[in-house]
């Protein structure tokens, strides 16, 4: 029965943190994961993260078996009999507030709906609410990061409520990012979330921000009040201002991501590659996941 499918996501940047309110904002960024899924007829589903044979497959493999759960009916396959070899090839570092689960998530559902031949069918919002449950079942999220996720799936810049996987925003935005990371990972399912939730009157105005369409100073506010909150420093946000348009923690960090116009990215990036870790110079996508 072989039949396979593929499909690539990008990572995601932070506007507004979830971790406060529920309320999270996120743009996509061109780091790639891309998904291979070969479908089965023995039930089983094994997952590889290439080049990391030790990392983690628990999300992958959820994400495989909720959406055959959900689909392969449709598809005219038993689910109880079909099972996936599914592999992942990822750009995006892991644990670095880049949002690799995410864009794992996503790649893995749409190419498992592509194996399926009905990715055409399937809503991309409700496929990536799919990768959500899925990440929320792992346990590799505190706030399930519909947000994060949502960017990765549709492109451009979304708000969104985490408590209840509601899209309130999305607009294409065609900004540069220049990302800082640090030597050290940040897990985010570690992250203190009662830090976090101390913050919240400014990620009320940070949300504020956001749907008035102003994202830049949006991010600014929140990597100020998540970096206090998280202990991590705020001198690399401090070494870019106020040339860039927005710079923010990413995430639970510890990455830090500034947008705004290559010609200025490009002029302060020395400031960051003064700094141990590594830096990126990358560009908003406005295309979300697509099969390939």
């Amino acid at each position: 029965m072989p039949m396979d499918g593929r499909a690539v996501a990008p990572a995601a940047g932070t506007v507004l943190n979830a971790l406060a309110t529920g309320t999270g904002s996120a743009f996509a960024i061109d780091l790639e994961t891309t998904a291979t899924v070969e479908l089965t007829d023995d039930g089983e589903i094994d997952a590889e993260i290439t080049g990391q044979p030790d990392a983690d497959t628990t999300l992958i493999k959820r994400c495989v078996a909720m959406t055959l759960a959900e689909h392969a009916d449709a598809a005219g396959l038993d689910a109880s009999t079909v099972g996936a070899r599914v592999r992942t090839d990822s750009e995006v570092p892991m644990a670095a507030g880049l949002k690799s689960s995410s864009a794992a998530a996503n790649a893995t559902v749409l190419a498992t709906l592509d194996a399926l031949e009905i990715a055409d069918t399937v809503d991309r919002i409700d496929a990536c609410r799919l990768g959500v449950r899925a990440a929320r079942d792992a346990g590799v999220t505190a706030t399930g990061a519909f947000d994060d996720a949502s960017a990765s799936m549709l492109g451009g810049v979304t708000v969104t409520d985490n408590t209840t996987d509601e899209l309130l925003a999305r607009e294409t935005v065609d900004w540069d990012a220049l990302v800082y990371t640090p030597p050290e990972q940040s897990f985010s399912a570690d992250a203190d979330i009662s830090a976090c939730e101390r913050v919240a009157p400014m990620a009320d105005l940070v949300a504020e921000l956001a749907l008035d369409g102003r994202y830049g100073e949006a991010m600014t506010v929140n990597g100020f009040a998540f970096s206090a909150a998280l202990e991590f420093p705020t001198g690399p946000m401090v070494d870019v201002m106020p040339d860039v348009a927005g710079v923010s923690l990413s995430g639970t960090g510890p990455s830090y991501v500034a947008v705004g116009e290559r010609s200025t990215l490009e002029a302060v990036r020395d400031r960051w590659d003064d700094r141990d870790g590594t830096t990126r110079l990358l560009t908003t996508r406005t295309d979300g996941t697509q099969t390939t």
